[in-house]
């Protein structure tokens, strides 16, 4: 496998409240890493530095073998923030259109591209519909279809399934699951929900900024003894210590 991501010792500070405390992540292509943890607990802060929303006060982030921040590499980048980043005066489809050309995608390929995302996120009854009517959870739907909609090598989604239905949710990962196995994207999730976390293929449990452990789920189940992860999770955290999970 391709490492698209390397991580290596980064801290960051706000003020003299540590966010991120000493972070090491390798993410290859193909692969779905989740990271997992409580709300506050350094995620999005990691995942805007991946981006290149951020910088880390110490340590180095590579993307595709480019150091971050680099504006070339919004255009191989999926990003869904955990706030949704709309123009609520325009309709879906407008919104979808204004990114389509922040993204130089062409007219043909546009939509053939806002086809697919609509009907993934089942949002193609309602595009024409301004974005101030869409409730909580179609907002989120059209976030998401904004992250797929320039086939991006790299997608980044930050609690992408927060006020989705259920059904809606399994269509999504089912979705990512193709998109990992048939064309090598690398996928990273944050989510505090523990149950989607036996869909990645990796993970860090991530406390306080800090990655109490880290591995597959099954090994992070095996080495731990445990049913559930939110198990996992509580035994790791009680141990207070990176290493004394699986590496």
């Amino acid at each position: 496998m391709t490492v698209n991501i390397a991580i290596e010792n980064v801290q960051k500070s706000f003020g003299k409240k540590i966010i991120l405390d000493q972070i090491n992540l390798t993410i290859n292509s193909g692969q779905i890493y989740g990271l997992i943890g409580p709300s506050g607990a350094g995620k999005t802060t990691l995942v805007k530095m991946i981006v290149g929303m951020d910088s880390p006060d110490t340590g180095t982030i590579h993307v595709l073998n480019k150091t971050v921040p680099n504006l070339k590499l919004l255009q191989e980048i999926g990003y869904m923030a955990q706030s949704d980043a709309l123009y609520l005066e325009l309709t879906g489809m407008e919104n979808l259109v204004f990114f389509a050309a922040l993204y130089k995608i062409k007219k043909k390929e546009m939509q053939k591209r806002i086809s697919y995302v609509t009907k993934l996120v089942n949002l193609d009854l309602d595009i024409h519909k301004k974005v101030f009517t869409y409730s909580g959870g179609m907002k989120r739907r059209l976030s998401l279809s904004i992250a797929l909609l320039h086939n991006p090598k790299i997608l980044i989604l930050d609690e992408p399934t927060v006020g989705i239905d259920p059904e809606l949710r399994l269509h999504v990962w089912n979705e990512l699951l193709r998109l990992k196995t048939e064309e090598e994207k690398t996928i990273i999730v944050t989510t505090h929900v523990m149950e989607e976390a036996e869909k990645c293929d990796y993970i860090a449990m991530v406390r306080d900024g800090r990655i109490i452990t880290r591995g597959t789920p099954a090994e992070l189940k095996s080495t731990y003894q445990a049913r559930n992860f939110d198990e996992v999770f509580l035994k790791a955290g009680g141990r207070g210590n990176e290493n004394s999970g699986v590496n």
